[in-house]
């Protein structure tokens, strides 16, 4: 948990939306996305995939079967062929300044396109492709990136490092004590997820996370 060198009191966790807010309107959707900055989210997360004709699209899955009622991946598919799925220029433009947002880059070779739709909107980029983070930090030096893992690592801050990333991204489950502190020790920041359950967010704000990502934002503190 972050803080303030000012005052000397710890700042409240970050609250961020996943997905929008994904248990109140479909994931990755505008209308989830509106819904989560009616929660007063301070970020909204999405993820990004790019189109056969090279449009970022806010999509988790590989496949649009999901979410969408169509077939298809979405590398194979045109931003037409996948009408009603915004894009993350429309993710920014609909944001417009009222909270960050957390891009998760789901495929490889998209930092320079993700960077140039965002332009100077707040953002932190993040993916468990941990070159791409560091690709972000050559291309965009101030840019808050964040290293997702699996698990955790024997060596959690050897990834953070070597991704040169500002936060380390860690599934609930795999949020402990001394992960938390190793990560902060190192002068990185811990985003959490998915905190739904109050019990769990609760836990994680004991356990000192500085952002907490949840399908209800408005369940966090």
């Amino acid at each position: 948990m972050e803080v303030d060198g000012k005052r000397g009191v710890m700042r409240r966790p970050l609250r961020i939306g996943h997905r929008g807010a994904a248990a109140h309107a479909p994931e990755n959707t505008l209308a989830s996305i509106e819904k989560a900055i009616e929660f007063g989210v301070d970020v909204v997360e999405i993820d990004v995939r790019r189109s056969l004709d090279g449009f970022l699209m806010i999509m988790h899955d590989a496949r649009v079967d999901r979410t969408t009622g169509r077939r298809g991946y979405v590398h194979e598919l045109t931003r037409d062929e996948m009408s009603g799925v915004p894009t993350l220029a429309d993710v920014i433009e609909t944001v417009n300044g009222r909270a960050a947002v957390m891009v998760e880059l789901k495929v490889r070779g998209i930092v320079g396109e993700a960077l140039s739709a965002v332009g100077s909107h707040p953002v932190y980029l993040a993916s468990y492709f941990h070159s791409e983070m560091l690709r972000a930090r050559e291309l965009a030096p101030e840019m808050k990136t964040i290293a997702l893992m699996d698990g955790v690592p024997v060596s959690p801050i050897a990834f953070a490092l070597d991704a040169k990333a500002t936060h380390a991204g860690f599934g609930f489950d795999s949020l402990e004590p001394g992960v938390v502190e190793l990560v902060h020790a190192a002068g990185l920041q811990v985003f959490t997820w998915t905190v739904d359950d109050p019990r769990d967010i609760a836990q994680a704000v004991s356990l000192g996370a500085d952002g907490l990502i949840s399908n209800f934002p408005d369940r966090l503190p």
